[in-house]
């Protein structure tokens, strides 16, 4: 997007703003979610932690030259899984901000259906980490066991609270707390990484990324699981504000829109 780009927004839950226009395709029971094939695995490891890297680091570098503050709060869980919960910003960087940060512990990401929807790029995209959002019940069962099997593996798997993209926001938006529930039934620590955008350069023009690692974060064990779920969605959202504060450049420029009567 071009610099001092305005875009209008109405509503913070539900707009979208991503350049990328894909027919999102059905994600039902038939959807393979586990691939037992000792094959498949294997490249799905190759690809998602040696081949792909040089690639991450590089763009990230290049294009962002992004710092990382808060690392060592992983390297004490390198033994254990857990979810990490980021602001969605960006299209491309954000499939692997999380990972470059816990590197070299496996990272999955739970994504819209549209990101494993294109022909012969849908598998490629699975082996990288892509966790596709379940579209009826007898998916959300397989969604779950995948999850879960993640987790005793000792990966983390990355949200995206905001579940929609806006470039370059530089606010926390609003989130529900549904997907906190995966913490809370499974009781495993919680980190969020706040992406944020600080100006560099001789004229302090130029933009970069500075994230943010917090947590760990547990579940409080004197709550229901209802109101621990919304407890600790309170918790990450207000220090993922608190962190936001930090950005001191506007590469796009978000205005409410105005409803007229």
């Amino acid at each position: 997007m071009e610099k001092g780009k305005v875009i209008y927004y109405e509503d913070e839950l539900n707009d979208e703003f991503s350049e990328a226009k894909i027919i999102p395709r059905i994600i039902d029971e038939n959807y393979k979610y586990i691939h037992k094939n000792p094959i498949w695995r294997l490249c799905s490891y190759i690809f998602q932690n040696i081949l792909t890297m040089p690639i991450k680091i590089l763009y990230s570098k290049i294009k962002f030259k992004i710092k990382f503050v808060g690392k060592e709060k992983l390297k004490k869980y390198k033994n254990e899984g857990y979810f990490i919960y980021v602001n969605h910003t960006q299209s491309f960087a954000d499939t692997f901000i999380p990972s470059l940060a816990n590197y070299p512990k496996r990272n999955y990401f739970i994504v819209n259906p549209e990101n494993v929807s294109i022909k012969f790029l849908g598998n490629f995209v699975q082996m990288l980490g892509a966790l596709p959002v379940p579209g009826n019940k007898g998916a959300m069962k397989n969604f779950l066991e995948a999850i879960k099997e993640k987790i005793q593996k000792k990966r983390s798997i990355t949200i995206y609270p905001e579940a929609h993209i806006w470039p370059y926001y530089t606010k926390i938006r609003p989130f529900k707390d549904v997907s906190f529930k995966y913490p809370i039934e499974l009781n495993t620590a919680v980190f969020c990484m706040t992406n944020t955008y600080q100006s560099y350069g001789k004229n302090n023009d130029k933009v970069k990324i500075v994230t943010y690692i917090d947590g760990p974060f547990f579940k409080n064990e004197n709550l229901s699981n209802k109101e621990a779920k919304k407890e600790l969605r309170d918790r990450v959202y207000k220090q993922m504000c608190k962190r936001a504060e930090n950005s001191n450049i506007e590469y796009i420029v978000y205005k409410r829109k105005e409803i007229e009567e």
